[in-house]
């Protein structure tokens, strides 16, 4: 999975105000080429004000039941996106910086899956409870600090955000992870 796209070599940064603005910017390019009736939201850890993350922008696309990713890619294209990726429970496109550095990562999900996909449902619980998000926030800063990072730093997150998607209420799918990436590991 060498070919796909590279995370800014920042690693963790601050939250950003400047995160929901461009996640605005995004999802309306996405809705003038596809549509409104493709919903689009805001996910990963760009999406919880206070959180620090990777600057990378994640995308939650429904896919409308009467769609398909593959009829559409050339309107994603037209949008700059690129490089589907099938993952377990949906599948992934990307937009790039001319030297192939993320900017940004749509995870699309067919209907049935939306109102339960684990990469909507935690981000939305950390937004909604303060003392989890900096629970994370710590949990992520230590596995940094301690030298952590790629499937190593995701996979020590994945009993955490497990834990926070049993509270809300939406375990994980079976053999998927909570946020999957597209080469394997997990965002947020």
């Amino acid at each position: 999975m060498g070919n796909q796209p590279r995370y800014p070599s920042a690693g963790l940064v601050p939250y950003d105000p400047a995160w929901p603005v461009r996640y605005v910017e995004l999802a309306g390019s996405l809705q003038q080429v596809l549509g409104d009736h493709w919903q689009v939201e805001h996910i990963g850890s760009t999406s919880v004000p206070g959180l620090l993350a990777k600057p990378v922008i994640d995308l939650a696309v429904r896919i409308p039941e009467q769609e398909t990713v593959h009829d559409n890619l050339r309107a994603f294209a037209t949008a700059g996106w690129t490089g589907m990726t099938p993952l377990p429970t949906h599948q992934a496109l990307f937009q790039v910086d001319h030297d192939g550095t993320r900017r940004a990562i749509a995870h699309l999900f067919p209907a049935d899956r939306w109102p339960t996909a684990s990469q909507r449902v935690f981000p939305a619980w950390l937004r909604a409870h303060p003392a989890d998000r900096d629970a994370y926030a710590n949990l992520k800063q230590t596995l940094r600090c301690g030298g952590l990072w790629g499937h190593d730093y995701t996979n020590a997150k994945a009993a955490f955000v497990q834990h926070i998607c049993a509270k809300a209420g939406v375990p994980p799918p079976e053999g998927a992870s909570d946020s999957e990436e597209p080469d394997g590991s997990r965002s947020n």
